[in-house]
């Protein structure tokens, strides 16, 4: 668990694509985040998303887990949509 800032080495693949309330946001869920984090609150982290990095907000899913936001930048440069698979790699929380 790593409840403080500092180096991660968590990677998955996962499908763009989390419901919230209803509604399809351009997100991946973080497996076992909450455990992993040892928090439902949002926290910063520095990842890469197919190998490009990325710096934001781990926010929280609503039913206990995290989702990092895919932007529409991030996804056009990927050439990805909603339902496409990324591989993300958290190298670093920031908070």
């Amino acid at each position: 668990m790593s409840t403080s800032p500092g180096p991660l080495d968590i990677t998955f693949t996962t499908p763009i694509g989390v419901m919230v309330k209803g509604d399809l946001w351009s997100c991946v869920e973080v497996p076992d985040s909450a455990e992993r984090f040892g928090t439902g609150k949002a926290i910063k982290v520095a990842a890469t998303v197919d190998g490009e990095p990325v710096t934001a907000g781990l926010l929280p899913t609503g039913v206990g887990g995290h989702m990092l936001s895919i932007s529409a930048k991030l996804r056009k440069k990927l050439g990805k949509e909603v339902g496409d698979a990324v591989t993300v790699h958290l190298t670093e929380r920031l908070t």
